[in-house]
């Protein structure tokens, strides 16, 4: 056998045995902190380099006074490598702590996440940038459910005022028939009725919209020409608009044919135009088009009711929300929560909604987009599809709304 082979075989059988006991070591502090390990995988790889070395110059049979000067630089190697690893352990030990720290703040309510200052490994370093991401979405997941419960709060206050209000006229009106003191039955009769319609159309636009912010809303889509859904819209709200002394107009701009569940289409354009006919004085006019606009087709709902106050704009489609009018409702307001359908029931079909100021009045607008296509021209169709909720809405106070 070679003389290297012989050294190398020597130098492989002691190495490996510091190996095979570094293991072990790193096996039973596998739960030990970071910086120990690293100072014990230092000195491992030390040992192994040693004990390489000086079992292949005791096995060369060199004099012991050249054996211990290689054993004196290997103990001044070692000390310097250990040396740097305790160095190395402890910086990462220091970033670890500050990271943990900042990470603390991340469970309290309010807490802010700060970035540790000072050099770091590149791994740190990442995970530091990722925390910091993960508190900004923290934050902003923190606001928007603390908009949602403001705004809860505020629906179960204003639905709960608005229900008061009926139902104590509805058992005034009862008490006073079965005490027999009504002088005019039939007119009892008839305002009992009509306050608990809109007591039922208020019921059915809280179900409404509980189904929209929880997600369970279900559209069956189907074609659907623009221009019919605008002139049975019109036809349905023209008894109303007559009785105001509204003029209601529609049009459609050429044969629009979109994908769409029509019923729920059909209500949230039927609110925009019963919003419109409501606050426009009499003498008024409220006017509705249907347009293409690129890929989409656009449906606006224009009406006289004098503005909205720009700080409010953004505030339209919120629940509850219905202007600055007095909060006594009158027998033909509502819960404030149609606007709030219109904004779920147009985003569930992947479109937009909006309002701007618009002449004397303002200007609704609904953005749907047009039914995608195969390349044969067909219209792909997908059945009782499920909505995802929509997102939350920033809380805030009062436009006039269905």
């Amino acid at each position: 056998m070679s003389p290297q082979v012989q050294v190398i075989l020597i130098a492989a059988g002691c190495t490996g045995a510091v190996g095979c006991i570094g293991v072990g070591a790193l096996w039973l502090l596998r739960r030990a902190s970071l910086r120990l390990l690293l100072q014990v995988s230092s000195a491992i790889g030390v040992l192994a380099v040693v004990a390489g070395t000086l079992g292949t110059a005791n096995a060369m049979f060199i004099s012991h006074h050249d054996l211990g000067v290689v054993c004196m630089v290997c103990l001044v190697a070692g000390l310097v490598a250990v040396g740097f690893s305790w160095l190395l352990g402890r910086q990462v030990e220091q970033s670890s702590l500050a990271l943990r720290r900042a990470t603390r703040s991340l469970g309290q309510a309010g807490g802010e996440f700060s970035a540790p200052v000072g050099p770091m490994a590149a791994e740190l370093a990442a995970l530091s940038r990722e925390l910091d991401a993960t508190a900004a979405k923290l934050r902003e997941s923190r606001d928007r459910e603390r908009r949602m419960e403001q705004s809860r709060r505020r629906l179960i206050a204003w639905v709960s005022h608005d229900l008061r209000t009926p139902l104590a006229g509805l058992r005034a009106m009862a008490e006073s028939l079965e005490d027999g003191i009504a002088t005019d039955t039939g007119r009892y009769h008839r305002q009992m009725r009509a306050e608990v319609t809109r007591l039922s159309a208020m019921v059915d636009d809280l179900f409404e919209l509980s189904r929209i912010e929880s997600g369970t809303l279900t559209l069956s889509p189907d074609e659907v020409e623009v221009g019919d859904l605008v002139s049975d819209a019109v036809a349905g709200m023209e008894a109303v608009a007559r009785e105001r002394s509204v003029r209601l107009t529609g049009e459609a701009d050429g044969p629009l044919v979109i994908q769409a569940d029509p019923r729920k289409l059909s209500r949230a354009l039927s609110n925009l135009l019963a919003n419109a006919v409501r606050h426009t004085p009499a003498g008024g006019r409220v006017h509705v088009a249907a347009t293409a606009a690129g890929d989409g087709v656009v449906m606006t709902v224009s009406d006289g009711c004098g503005g909205i106050p720009d700080d409010d704009l953004a505030r339209v489609f919120d629940p509850s929300w219905r202007g600055t009018a007095a909060r006594t409702p009158g027998a033909d307001s509502g819960a404030g929560l149609g606007l709030a359908i219109v904004r779920g029931i147009v985003e569930a079909h992947q479109g937009q909604v909006s309002v701007v100021n618009a002449g004397h009045g303002c200007r609704f607008e609904m953005r749907l987009p047009l039914p995608a296509q195969n390349g044969n021209g067909a219209v792909h169709s997908t059945d009782h599809a499920a909505v995802e909720p929509v997102g939350a809405r920033p809380a805030g106070s009062l436009i006039p709304d269905s």
